[in-house]
């Protein structure tokens, strides 16, 4: 995958710069409540701003349906933007027409301005061509640093990039570094865990993935269907039995790709969930008819570090267990503990993605050792299950 980065920009200094952020950040009682999406673009404003471009920030924030909406501005985000980066960050309250035009004609170099939300206006999600001609009549350059958005072709996502020259910011850049190496161009064994409540949700996935890695563990309640899918009694535990067959029919597939499939050996079954319930030990063949499944167990986890001991690539979307609950978070932590060791030592590149993930290794106090942790959601499964990302192409084209 080639793309130009900032590397790639020359002689900015006055050049009017729109960079594509994500700052669709959650707010309770008008306050941000988790501020990592603005901490990761706030290293391609900054630079941009401090070689004395003039910085133009677009961004969406919820769903607004292509109307203005008080409780969608992005006025509510600015304070929090101006304070990371520790400059002061202008607002207009508008992305096109007027305001934008006037405020962007006041810019001295290195300023740095917030639009109003992209999504205010039915042109966005649509990718209109007069729209996407009114937003790029405010830059000379774009810049796409929000991968969560990439897999929308979008006006600000993807519709300026053929009207401006375009280049990816710092965290795309990290971003599509991280992923070609996760599974674009890695190495091998590579081992792919892939967990969550349903099958249901991740065929595409797990149909792209035992074509590319070497080792699929599947973990949480969409394990469940594979073992009933093998004849095991699972009990009452979340289980898809209608998909029963196409469970079997990735099983063929990934042994006709010489991937293996790594199922759990033993579960942590419970007659109710919730937090400190009476639990148990069982191999899988012996789960109770009025048990569920809530965890994988320590054979499991036995097995699963002896498939990441092998690897030289992870790849991790899904939880093995119900880790937001106690005790059935003790597979998820030990293997992510694990992970994380390996990856210290220089044995392991460690790619993970998806919100559950992301909390389960929080969780875990981890997060921060593997070698990248994506929070961009959607596109992250979407890059996992081999699709094209609208904003990725355009900007390799």
């Amino acid at each position: 995958m080639t793309f130009k980065t900032l590397d790639d920009l020359t002689d900015i200094a006055g050049k009017r710069v729109l960079v594509r952020v994500d700052l669709n950040v959650p707010v309770s009682d008008g306050k941000v409540t988790d501020s990592t999406r603005i901490e990761r673009v706030a290293p391609t404003i900054l630079e941009l701003s401090n070689r004395g471009a003039k910085v133009i920030l677009l961004a969406h924030f919820g769903r607004p349906k292509g109307a203005p909406a008080d409780d969608m501005s992005l006025a509510i985000v600015r304070p929090l933007v101006q304070d990371i980066l520790g400059k002061p960050v202008f607002f207009a309250s508008d992305c096109i027409g007027g305001p934008a035009d006037e405020t962007t004609a006041q810019m001295e170099n290195g300023d740095i301005l917030l639009l109003e939300n992209t999504r205010f206006h039915k042109g966005e999600e649509k990718n209109d061509p007069e729209f996407t001609a009114a937003l790029a009549k405010s830059g000379d350059i774009y810049v796409n640093d929000a991968f969560s958005a990439a897999h929308r072709a979008h006006a600000s996502t993807e519709g300026l990039a053929h009207h401006l020259p375009a280049y990816a910011g710092r965290t795309m850049q990290a971003e599509l570094e991280a992923l070609e190496k996760g599974l674009g161009n890695p190495a091998h064994p590579v081992v792919a865990i892939v967990g969550g409540a349903k099958v249901s949700s991740k065929i595409d996935l797990l149909t792209n993935l035992v074509k590319k890695v070497d080792a699929l563990v599947i973990g949480g309640g969409m394990a469940n269907t594979f073992l009933a899918a093998q004849g095991i009694d699972v009990g009452k535990s979340l289980c898809e039995h209608d998909l029963a067959e196409t469970a079997r029919s990735i099983m063929a597939e990934a042994k006709a790709s010489g991937c293996s499939i790594v199922l759990p050996l033993d579960g942590i079954v419970a007659r109710e969930f919730k937090a400190g319930a009476a639990s148990e030990v069982v191999a899988i063949e012996a789960i109770p008819s009025d048990a569920m499944v809530l965890d994988v167990g320590p054979k499991s986890v036995e097995k699963v570090n002896e498939w990441i001991s092998r690897a030289q690539t992870l790849v991790w979307n899904g939880p093995l267990g119900a880790f937001e609950i106690e005790p059935f978070d003790k597979a998820t932590v030990a293997a992510a503990r694990f992970a994380a060791e390996r990856t210290k030592a220089g044995k392991l590149t460690s790619v993970a993605g998806g919100g559950d993930t992301v909390a389960a290794l929080n969780h875990a106090g981890v997060a921060d050792e593997f070698s990248y942790i994506s929070t961009a959601g959607g596109a992250f499964l979407e890059w996992m299950e081999g699709k094209e990302l609208p904003g990725v192409a355009v900007l390799s084209r």
